[in-house]
């Protein structure tokens, strides 16, 4: 098929390349324009940028697909189908309705559980034991349209949402192949709304763990948010990021030191306790709870997450 492929982060890029290694004509790339990042504030590429240029495909970065200009773009293209996966811009309906066979989402969720932006970390912190992706039909609705196929992939404990990432944009990618290469066969499946659940996307304070709640939701809580945005707590007025943990028995205050010795240091919670096993201190690397504890001494009764 002649494809216009719209995307941004790795988790798009996955998709463009497999698109290109199954011989679709890929028409136009579109990815979102550059974007200061890092330390240095450098403007940088999108992985599905970087992905267009290594294979010589045509790009545009347009920031807003509602102009007439961007909407020619689009129209000269001729493109049977435009693909979709974490573009990140809304697609007006005018460019809905351009390409022959419609637009086709790749969602990274069991539609329609998780519409929305952060299906991977909802999925995660909900305890769920599967996710998966969702190959739909595009319409106004915000992941709202007609599935045409459905992936499921479990969700281990050990998980997180950078692991769980990797496995759907894999999965994203040859479920978008097949179902270009089926499209014919296939037969739209409308979602049941009274089933849906919202995917609302991430910000840093919801990811300051609460040490009231229960050990095992913050223990999927630290898988969810890594990398993005780093579950956080504070310890002596500082944030310390935390980067893995273990649910694990335990009783006392929750956020006080329960044992701080060798490799150990867990944490209490309003049940049960948190054993922490990577940290990283403000302004410092990452670290073992082991390295972490040999540079600072924690007395039985310190408590984590208070800011008095």
């Amino acid at each position: 098929m002649r494809v216009i492929f719209a995307g941004t982060p790795p988790f798009a890029a996955a998709a463009l390349n497999a698109l290109a290694d199954a011989g679709h004509d890929i028409a136009l790339v579109l990815t979102q324009p550059d974007r200061p990042a890092g330390r240095g504030m450098k403007l940088t590429s999108s992985a599905v940028k970087q992905a267009a240029l290594a294979r010589g495909l045509p790009l545009s970065q347009p920031a807003s697909l509602r102009t007439p200009e961007a909407q020619t773009e689009l129209r000269v293209a001729n493109a049977d189908v435009m693909v979709v996966a974490a573009y990140g811009l809304i697609l007006p309906q005018p460019v809905l309705d351009l390409p022959r066979l419609g637009c086709l989402n790749i969602h990274a969720s069991l539609l329609p559980r998780w519409r929305g932006a952060a299906p991977i970390q909802r999925a995660i912190l909900a305890g769920d034991r599967e996710t998966g992706i969702t190959i739909m039909q595009m319409d106004a609705g915000l992941d709202t349209g007609a599935m045409l196929s459905k992936t499921a992939v479990p969700i281990l404990e050990t998980d997180t949402a950078a692991s769980l990432h990797d496995t759907l944009a894999a999965v994203g990618a040859e479920a978008i192949v097949a179902a270009l290469a089926n499209y014919a066969t296939l037969v739209p499946q409308a979602q049941d709304d009274s089933q849906a659940t919202y995917a609302a996307k991430l910000n840093k304070e919801e990811a300051r763990l609460d040490w009231g709640q229960p050990a095992d939701l913050l223990a999927r809580a630290v898988r969810a948010y890594n990398p993005v945005p780093g579950a956080w707590t504070v310890l002596d007025g500082e944030a310390l990021k935390i980067w893995a943990a273990q649910a694990c028995s335990g009783v006392g205050m929750p956020g006080e030191v329960l044992r701080a010795e060798a490799d150990q240091l867990v944490i209490a919670c309003g049940s049960g306790a948190l054993a922490l096993q990577d940290i990283q201190p403000a302004g410092s690397k990452r670290m073992t709870a082991a390295a972490f504890l040999a540079g600072r001494a924690l007395p039985p009764g310190t408590r984590f997450g208070v800011t008095d």
